[in-house]
């Protein structure tokens, strides 16, 4: 597949359309050259919320598990500006319940903040098969409700497209 992009120096490029060409039907080995039509965007390039990077460590012997969050990359705006002040919750669950909650301090005006903030949650090492981790990065307003930009679940009963966190989880 090749898409095509608005350039946007300041903010996310804009996804226009792509094209999908089956490389089985292709001879790479000559020089192509062929017009095609752009198809629209895919959906869910449309809908990207974003990117999280965070990290996980379990302690068993000292029963600690430490939830690291390192970064967020091209947020979705949520702001009138164009930006966002986004900060992330952490809650640990178990059976739906809520454990314990965390969260980073506020980052004003950006849709790519950096954290590298440490938190610590005491976990039996009986329970950590038991527990989830839920990372939600959210919009703080001044007035009314903080919005969520998106969610990610991790450890007992998660799942996903990507990759399966339960899986990662339990191989640790």
């Amino acid at each position: 597949m090749m898409a095509v992009y608005d350039f946007d120096r300041f903010s996310k490029h804009d996804a226009i359309g792509d094209v999908k060409v089956p490389m089985n039907s292709v001879d790479l080995g000559h020089l192509i050259e062929e017009w095609r039509e752009l198809e629209s965007a895919e959906k869910e390039e449309q809908e990207k919320l974003g990117d999280i990077c965070f990290s996980l460590r379990y302690v068993p012997t000292a029963g600690k598990l430490t939830v690291i969050i390192l970064e967020a990359k091209n947020l979705k705006k949520m702001d009138v500006g164009g930006l966002s002040d986004p900060y992330v919750k952490i809650h640990l669950m178990q059976g739906g319940k809520r454990l314990k909650k965390k969260k980073t301090t506020i980052k004003k005006n950006t849709l790519n903040p950096y954290y590298n903030e440490s938190f610590s949650f005491e976990v039996p090492f009986e329970q950590i098969q038991k527990v989830q981790v839920v990372v939600t990065v959210l919009d703080y307003d001044k007035l009314g409700k903080n919005d969520a930009i998106g969610k990610v679940f991790v450890g007992c009963n998660s799942s996903g497209t990507r990759c399966s966190p339960r899986r990662k989880w339990r191989s640790r």
